[in-house]
């Protein structure tokens, strides 16, 4: 596959332009795609002012430099999907209408879910609290605010994702969806593992469902031969997108990689830790190793 082949880095919308970018391989493809839907960092002005939250605050939910982290993915033949916008302002990793009605003003229309657990905690598509459980707005949005940053941000996202899924299983007989992400390195107040310290690494597969266990076992043996302490499914099994997408009897696997903050960056103020380019050395390792995954055995079943 030529790099033509792949969507463009760039989509351009009138009310929010280029809402993700893509880094395109620089060598032949192999089966991964790398996805990075929370990292964004693009907070809009209007969006800060609406908010009761100072700017640090309201960068609480987000997974700081792990594009940068993962950024060697296209040097493996992998591509490189990267969210611009923040979580807080709208989440990759949901539903495209998983909304609070308490948020909006007036009803909202049929199809939205407002009875998933990601509502009901206050992180929907369009969240009502940072991961901290800190309320993000002062007064309620009308139901057109959250339409335009779904259809023209959440939805191109979905698009690109899908059309390199298409073409990375096209090129390679399946796909492989490595979605990046980072934690808090202790459980926050409405999470299962409330005051806890974290393990390292927490790999998702949504317990043994969204990929083949080559995949999983790949990225836990590279992770703890680097000296990384990992666990399973527990509490992040993953999220919209691992369960949306992997569907391993047709090809397509997913698996979601969470990583502690305190690794790589200092939770307080938001900025790269002392050990943060040791870090990225060996995120380098481990897209190694995943993009050496022989795609043959993940080839969808006949």
């Amino acid at each position: 596959m030529s790099k033509s082949d792949l969507p463009a880095g760039d989509v351009q919308s009138p009310l929010y332009p280029s809402p993700f970018g893509v880094r395109q391989p620089v060598q032949d493809l192999s089966p991964c795609i790398f996805t990075s839907p929370h990292s964004g960092a693009d907070y809009p002005a209007a969006f800060v002012k609406a908010s009761r939250l100072d700017p640090v605050a309201l960068r609480g939910s987000e997974d700081a430099f792990i594009d940068e982290l993962f950024a060697a993915a296209p040097d493996h033949g992998a591509p490189l999907l990267s969210a611009r916008y923040p979580r807080a302002f709208v989440d990759m990793n949901r539903e495209a209408w998983e909304l609070d009605p308490g948020m909006f003003n007036g009803e909202l229309p049929h199809f939205v879910n407002s009875s998933s657990p990601r509502v009901s905690g206050g992180l929907g598509t369009i969240a009502r609290v940072v991961s901290n459980g800190a309320e993000i707005y002062s007064k309620k949005l009308p139901f057109s605010e959250a339409e335009r940053r779904i259809r023209s941000i959440y939805m191109p996202y979905h698009n690109a994702l899908k059309e390199l899924i298409g073409a990375t299983q096209a090129a390679t007989g399946c796909a492989v969806v490595i979605d990046c992400h980072s934690m808090p390195s202790i459980g926050g107040p409405m999470d299962q593992d409330k005051g806890r310290q974290r393990a390292d690494i927490i790999l998702g597969d949504r317990f043994g469902s969204s990929c083949a266990n080559v995949v999983t076992d790949t990225a836990e043996d590279a992770f703890r031969e680097l000296g990384y302490t990992v666990t399973r499914n527990l509490p992040y099994a993953g999220g919209y997108t691992t369960r949306n997408y992997g569907r391993p009897i047709g090809g397509i696997h997913t698996l979601q990689i969470e990583m502690n903050r305190a690794l790589y960056m200092n939770e307080q103020d938001i900025s790269r830790g002392p050990d943060f380019e040791e870090i990225q050395g060996h995120m380098q390792i481990i897209i190694a190793r995943l993009c050496e995954i022989d795609p043959q055995p993940l080839a969808p079943l006949r």
